[in-house]
């Protein structure tokens, strides 16, 4: 592998995340790809976690005259503090999840439940909002080509990334459009295997590796 495609690669992971890594939302752009990727890596790293997200914060409270209270802190139990301890790990991982940039609209936000919502609700919007980004990606998988300079490992890289974040968005191809549709944006030093391809080989099961 060259340079280029390893530095890709790791730019790629920087922001997509691994087994060990947080996936990073950066831009609204990326943010189906990145709802996805944190819950899979939240849900595989502590279940625990995940349900701090979607469940209301858990109050620590005491009973004072008959009246139910917020307990001091200097008064919790070590269960109490195990339950405050998810709840904060459940924050700290989405807010280090977000860029610098979008992590510094959120900051008000004091529970991990409150800062899942508000970026659902911020950078998924309405029917009409998703309707336009839907109609952006059919867009992009339209215009979709070769990029002169680039290997085809990145070619194919940038096209299973695109795929990928409309299947996300709901649009849904048939595995022979997908096909067709790569094979006429290789660039042209391609052109002899494409024809051979297309001729022998049936595109609603071809894999995209090309090999």
């Amino acid at each position: 592998m060259d340079s280029q495609s390893q530095n890709h690669f790791q730019e790629l992971d920087a922001v997509m995340g691994t087994t060990t890594r947080i996936p990073r939302l950066m831009s609204a752009d990326g943010f189906p790809e990145w709802k996805y990727r944190i819950e899979k890596y939240i849900k595989m790293k502590d279940f625990k976690i995940w349900k701090c997200i979607i469940k209301d914060p858990v109050r620590i409270t005491t009973t004072v005259a008959g009246q139910v209270v917020d307990k001091k802190i200097e008064n919790y139990t070590d269960e109490d503090f195990e339950r405050v301890e998810e709840q904060e790990k459940a924050l700290t991982i989405l807010t280090m999840a977000l860029s610098p940039d979008i992590a510094q609209g959120f900051r008000e936000y004091m529970s991990a439940k409150a800062l899942w919502e508000a970026l659902i609700e911020v950078y998924e919007g309405n029917e009409d909002m998703r309707e336009s980004r839907q109609d952006m990606l059919r867009q992009r998988f339209n215009m979709f080509n070769y990029v002169p300079e680039e290997t085809l490992e990145v070619q194919l890289q940038r096209f299973t990334s695109l795929n990928t974040e409309m299947t996300v968005a709901g649009i849904f191809y048939t595995k022979s459009e997908i096909n067709k549709k790569l094979l006429n944006a290789l660039p042209k030093s391609w052109d002899m295997n494409v024809v051979v391809i297309k001729k022998t080989k049936d595109l609603s099961r071809l894999s995209l590796s090309l090999k």
